[in-house]
Formats: C-alpha cells, structure tokens, sequence
C-alpha cells in the first residue's frame, strides 16, 4: 500500500508528524480523524528509487539485543517513546538507528508500536510484529519482547550450525577444484609438449588426463559461460513454485544433508510455533507466521495442510501425520501437549531436543564429509601423476 507523510495538531495542542500506509488519500484522511488529530498537510510519500541491496544492513544479532534490551527497559517501567529513544541513541548502526527513528516517528503520530514495526517487514518480520501486537493487547509487553528476544537467539545459533555444515564442504571442495584446474591448466601442459616431441605412444590414462587439460584449455570461456548460464537459469527456476516445490522436497530426502534439512526445519518449526501461542496468537495465526518462517516450500506447505485441517475440526496431530514430515516422537509430543493444554510449552521442548540432534548432524556430517573429500581429492591427484609418470618409462626404455 501506499504510504502517506503527515503533519497534524491533537486537540491538547501536541504536534505530531509521521507517515502511514493507506489505501489512498481519504483512508490516510479517516485514520488521522479517527485518532482525533487535526490534519495540517498530508500527501503521498514518493516513490524511492533505490538500487538492489543485499539484506538490509541488520544482522539477526543486532535484532536480537535491540529487543532484549527493549524488554529490560519496558520491565523497568520505562514509556515505549523513551525507550525508543535511549536505544536509538546506543544503536551503533546507521541503518539499525534510523529504522528505529522512523518506528518512534509512527508511535508519535499515533501508531501502535506492532502498526509502527510493520512499515519495516524486511528488519521486524511478521512473526516479531504479530508477537508485539500479542504483548501489546495482553498489556505483557515486556514479557513478549524477552521471549521473542531468546527466540531470536535460539534461531540464529540454529542458523550457525546449519550454515558450518554447508560451508565446510562447500570451501574444502572449492580448493580441491581450484588445485585440479591448476594441475590440468598449467602442470600438464609441460608434459605434453615432451611426449608430443618423444613422439611414443601414450597409455590410456595419459591420454585422458591430457585431453581434459585441452579441454578445459582451449574451451575456458565456453565452459565458464555454460556455468554462468547454468547458475542464472537454476536460481531462475528457483522462482518458480512448482520446481522450488520439487527441488525442496529432494533436499529433504538427499543421503548426506537431507537428515540435517530436516532436523534444523522441525526445530524452526517448534521453536516458532511454541513461541507465538506462549505469546497467546491464535493456533491458526501462529500457523500463517509459522509457514512464512519454515524455510522450505514442501514444508511450508505442509504446515498451511495443517492450519486449514484444524480449520476443519481436525486436532494438530492428525494432518502431521499425514504430511509425512514430521518424526513420530515430534506428532506424539505434539498431540500430548495439545490434550494437555500445554501446546506452547511443549514444542519449545521439542525445539530444544533438535536442536541438539542438529548439533549431532552436524558433527556426523562433517566427519562423513572430509574424509570423503580428501579420499576423492587424493585419487583424482594420484590418478593425474600416474597418468603422467607411465609414459616416462616407455621414454626411458627409448632413451636407453
């Protein structure tokens, strides 16, 4: 929606200025009147044209001890204004301190506090402004901000354990690569030309290590073009729902990372759940916010399966069953906490228990990982010196 800049007058005679989102002009018009202001300007903000960026400049981090420290000084008795203010004059980053400017800005104007942190979606998601809005309407909002604060906590160290897991690999099978193109663009070539001139016949295996050297040679720029191309195209396809559905679905069921897929997507799941109803949203809600954070299109399908069953009459348990995602010992915990009333209470549970299996995946991973690659990286190099040392004693005996 668009958004509309302000400047109006309470009936005390406080000024305030601010901006909001409308449907258009007379929406903008009724919601100041609405808050009994006096409106003295208001016009459409302009549109921005800015370059892509990269994320927004906040790190999950700096989110996270934002809202810690809110929750301390709203614990202490503090005004949300005041409160706003102290931190945005401790925020070290810009960007972080201006987001928190605008958000004391809107709460001035008249804006809830959840109202005035959804005009940022891309800093406070929909799960941080529903559970605000949860604290604001029980009046526990300092509660709410601590719980959303050890959540945010929670999910970033999830975030760390995952990505060490893929990064290794993923660095240790970059070098690998860079030191065999190395060997077969620069070493291999010195060999050729001895052989060539030797003129002996050559085994196989030389044979084939000196035709991937020209091949890689001679048609550099065409096979990095082909890569570029084949990247650009990939995360193309990523866009489009049906292939993102599929592709999300084999990476929950590949050998060697799919177990750890899976681990980290039930403990976000939990964790996100039972962390929205301990902050009193709705089931079905917390299911909406819950899909949006899933991280995965198969699941995140699969939890809006579930939201629309429970719509039905179904209990929880039954459509998890169904999805065939989800663990037993997670659908039975699950259907306990639900007939016991302690739903919330009993997926952080489960969160923390994979948590840990996550941190053992990991560890399982890496340690299936490196020997893997150090046994392939070896036998490719081995492969390269025998192929290139064969010929040298046909060479010998010619020499001789």
């Amino acid at each position: 929606m668009p958004v509309y800049r302000y400047k109006a007058v309470s009936a005390t005679g406080q000024s305030f200025d601010g901006q909001l989102e409308a449907k258009d002009i007379e929406d903008a018009r009724g919601m100041l009147i609405r808050r009994h202001l006096t409106i003295q300007s208001l016009k459409k903000k302009p549109t921005e044209i800015k370059l892509p960026s990269i994320g927004t400049g906040i790190s999950a981090k700096e989110i996270a001890r934002f809202t810690r420290q809110f929750s301390a000084m709203s614990n202490a008795g503090l005004p949300i204004i005041q409160s706003l203010s102290i931190l945005e004059e401790q925020a070290q980053n810009p960007t972080l301190k201006n987001v928190i400017h605008k958000v004391s800005q809107s709460i001035n104007g008249g804006s809830s506090l959840a109202d005035a942190l959804a005009l940022h979606p891309k800093v406070f998601d929909r799960l941080y402004v529903h559970m605000v809005a949860a604290g604001e309407a029980g009046g526990i909002l300092d509660g709410i901000l601590m719980r959303l604060a050890d959540y945010l906590e929670a999910n970033e160290r999830l975030k760390r354990k995952v990505k060490k897991a893929m990064t290794y690999p993923a660095m240790v099978a970059i070098v690998a690569l860079i030191v065999v193109i190395i060997m077969l663009t620069f070493v291999i070539p010195q060999f050729t030309g001895i052989f060539n001139d030797a003129g002996i016949e050559l085994p196989w295996p030389t044979k084939v290590v000196m035709g991937l050297s020209d091949t890689i040679r001679d048609g550099f720029l065409i096979w990095t073009t082909i890569l570029i191309a084949f990247i650009v195209v990939f995360n193309y396809l990523l866009k489009v729902p049906k292939f993102r559905l599929i592709f999300d679905g084999i990476m929950l069921k590949s050998p060697m990372f799919g177990d750890l897929l899976t681990k980290s997507t039930i403990a976000r799941f939990a964790r996100t759940l039972g962390t929205l109803l301990n902050a009193g949203v709705a089931i079905t809600d917390a299911l909406s916010v819950t899909a949006k954070t899933a991280g995965n299109t198969k699941v995140e399908q699969s939890i809006l399966y579930i939201q629309r069953s429970i719509t039905g009459g179904k209990p929880i348990a039954d459509p998890m069953t169904e999805t065939k995602i989800f663990p037993p010992m997670v659908i039975q915990m699950t259907a306990v906490g639900e007939r016991t009333g302690g739903l919330g209470n009993m997926l952080i549970k489960v969160a923390d228990f994979y948590d840990e299996e996550v941190d053992a995946a990991v560890d399982t991973l890496t340690s299936m990982i490196e020997p893997l690659i150090i046994v392939f990286l070896g036998g490719f190099i081995g492969f390269i010196l025998v192929a290139m040392y064969m010929p040298m004693f046909s060479l010998s005996d010619a020499v001789g």
